[in-house]
């Protein structure tokens, strides 16, 4: 695990080791343990590595590392399968140096070029220098766990993983992008391929870029994409078992460590499942971590210990309070585009937590994504599928029925459906009424997903934007800033894999998200775990601003001119702020526009 960066100059100037030094500074959390720097003979590419030692400790592991002379490679992330990808290339006489899993991918492009990707099963952001073909290769893994941001001109071009690293370099001028920023009062994040600055990009999940030296230019390509045209009709027992065992294999690779493991346990259906293969496939107790609030509504403490108890696991616990908004500027800075998920503090600070007994630590990001776990949302896509399948008559005589009784909710309901799904999808998600170019984004997915089944094309868009863009950010981010490595058994792609092959309607059935997930758990996780109201990993904002947070708010978004009151007008902040109680929950609202202030204020004031 690692933190990478780079620079390729195109016209007549040349990298500046002082320039790589800058970058490297900028993301030294994200590699404590060592520092390395190249620079190309003719001084036109440079590369920067910091590296935390998960694999392969010694200095054989230093990065960049070079591969017969031909290749330099910067690299951030785990390939889990490096073993047996390895033994194959001993087989066909390949020979290795070191025990990592870098060399692996060096070797593999060797023999393979760009389609080393298809042989590489984890997370990863790397960029290979090709001295052969004079090219850079750079690459970001199938789900976008690792991130890989960049930054192009005709002059230059710069990349790193994270963005504040590129704004040290004098030829990236910073200018806040108006239309990520659209996007973001929608989302509550900057969708891909936008960050929030104009001219920085992020490389999406599953592509690829070559730059090509000779002549300088760039290509971006796709290289996988979720695929859920091919279902497959198997008995409810049948994909019980493959999904258990596909759940224990993607676990036990990302228990390949040479450095402490453990979990962040919440008690819920996904964490709670990891934690049991961990326990199963573990000589000793699993180390398991998790978070308290002193609303009940949020507190999950209870149900992780039941856990924690069952498996005998060493545990943790501790509690998050309201001061805990004392680290936002912090944790802005580190979050460096405008993000709105409030979780991040709970992130950040169970990160902190792990990090003084651990190195990596498990999850169970993914699991609703795969298996279709939101319940406000899913509860309603599958509402609205349906009603679709009655479309004309509730078109006509529904909707005169429903007027001629004064039903107004099920006439807003039928005015509603005449709308695309893509857009009720996104009206179900999103902090403020969207855009047009949020409404074009949705529908963009839905349409690339190729689904025949509605409903997966909903799925589809939450594994290929919301997912990385959102909550994979905010593991990386959160985890990195105190140098600990996030893992995530669900996030294996051959676990997505698996997971489009599954009919919606063993996803959701009989009124139960992740249904053939939860029954296919039932001997390892308690029932009373897994059927109950889903809270997620989240803090009470809505109680948070009726308390220390509100002052806090008012004192960021009534100053004269602030850069959200000319987005949006000082008294629709006054009104969302003087109308916010527990009945009327505006705490989504505000937290949005002030997350966009703290941005705001910390990388342009």
């Amino acid at each position: 695990m690692c933190g990478i960066a780079g620079k390729i100059q195109f016209g007549n100037k040349v990298v500046e080791k002082k320039d790589l030094l800058l970058m490297s500074q900028k993301i030294i959390h994200r590699g404590p343990d060592d520092e390395g720097l190249y620079v190309s003979d003719d001084k036109k590419v440079g590369l920067v590595n910091r590296r935390l030692a998960i694999i392969d400790l010694s200095k054989n592991g230093h990065m960049p590392m070079v591969y017969k002379n031909k290749y330099v490679i910067t690299y951030n992330g785990e390939v889990y399968n490096f073993q047996s990808e390895r033994r194959l290339l001993e087989k066909q006489g390949y020979r290795f140096n070191s025990n990592s899993d870098t060399e692996v991918i060096l070797a593999l492009y060797d023999k393979y070029g760009v389609s080393c990707l298809e042989h590489l099963r984890g997370m990863f952001a790397f960029a290979i220098y090709d001295k052969v073909n004079n090219k850079v290769f750079i690459a970001r893994d199938r789900l976008g766990k690792k991130p890989v941001k960049y930054y192009l001109s005709s002059e230059v071009f710069i990349f790193a993983s994270e963005l504040k690293a590129i704004l040290t370099q004098d030829e990236v001028k910073k200018e806040p992008d108006y239309e990520a920023i659209g996007n973001y009062l929608t989302f509550g994040y900057v969708p891909s391929p936008l960050t929030g600055f104009v001219g920085i990009k992020k490389l999406e999940p599953g592509h690829y870029l070559i730059i090509d030296l000779k002549n300088p230019k760039l290509k971006k390509e796709k290289y996988w994409k979720p695929n859920f045209s091919k279902k497959l009709s198997l008995s409810e027992n049948d994909w019980k078992e493959k999904i258990l065992t596909t759940l224990e294999e993607s676990t036990k690779l990302r228990m390949i460590s040479d450095v402490p493991i453990g979990v962040f346990l919440s008690g819920g259906v996904d964490s709670s499942a990891v934690t049991a293969m961990m326990a199963k496939n573990s000589n000793t107790p699993v180390k398991t971590f998790t978070i308290g609030f002193k609303e009940k509504s949020h507190d999950e403490r209870g149900y992780a210990k039941k856990i924690s108890e069952m498996y005998q696991t060493d545990h943790t616990e501790f509690m998050v309070e309201p001061e805990s908004i004392e680290i936002l500027p912090k944790l802005i800075r580190q979050f460096e585009e405008p993000y709105a998920n409030s979780s991040f503090i709970i992130s950040y600070l169970v990160a902190k937590a792990a990090r003084q007994k651990v190195t990596v630590i498990l999850n169970g990001d993914g699991g609703d994504e795969n298996f279709a776990g939101y319940d406000s949302r899913m509860v309603r896509l599958n509402r609205d599928v349906s009603a679709d399948r009655f479309g004309p008559l509730l078109n006509t005589i529904g909707l005169q029925l429903a007027k001629l009784l004064g039903k107004n909710q099920i006439i807003k309901f039928l005015e509603k459906r005449k709308t695309p799904l893509a857009d009720r999808y996104l009206s179900y998600n999103c902090y403020f009424d969207g855009d047009i170019q949020s409404h074009i984004l949705v529908r963009n997915k839905f349409d690339e997903s190729g689904a025949s089944d509605l409903r997966d094309r909903a799925l589809y868009y939450d594994l290929t934007q919301y997912f990385p863009d959102d909550l994979l950010a905010k593991s990386d981010l959160s985890n990195m800033l105190v140098s600990l490595e996030g893992r995530s058994p669900f996030a294996d792609h051959k676990m997505v894999e698996l997971a489009c092959q599954i009919p919606f309607d063993l996803k959701y059935k009989n009124g139960i998200t992740k249904y053939i997930l939860k029954k296919s758990l039932e001997d390892i996780v308690p029932k009373e775990n897994m059927y109950r109201q889903k809270k997620g990993f989240s803090i009470p904002l809505g109680n948070w601003f009726s308390g220390n947070l509100k002052k806090y708010a008012e004192d960021k978004l009534l100053k004269k001119n602030t850069f959200v009151s000319k987005l949006i007008g000082t008294e629709k902040i006054k009104v969302l702020l003087e109308s916010h109680s527990s009945k009327n929950d505006m705490g989504l609202k505000l937290w949005n526009l002030l997350a966009l202030q703290l941005w705001f204020d910390d990388y342009f004031n």
